[in-house]
């Protein structure tokens, strides 16, 4: 059994895979449903805030040429 550093490679993969192991256990269904739910309204708003930004500043610059 060769060792990196400290612990055996073994030891690493095996304490590795069952912390992955206990939090996947803990991540439950609904939580991970509202997670995905509130990720897209945040991307859905985000967009739309570009969006109206970009008009605003489109409608800005055209005003701006049009008075000088």
């Amino acid at each position: 059994m060769e060792s990196n550093g400290y612990y055996a490679h073994s030891t690493k993969a095996g304490t590795f895979g069952g912390t992955l192991l206990v939090v996947l256990l803990q991540i439950q269904t609904a939580e991970l449903l509202k997670t995905a739910v509130l990720a897209a309204i945040g991307a859905a708003v985000s967009f739309s805030v570009s969006l109206i930004l970009r008009w605003v500043i489109r409608y800005l610059r055209k005003t701006s040429k049009v008075q000088k």
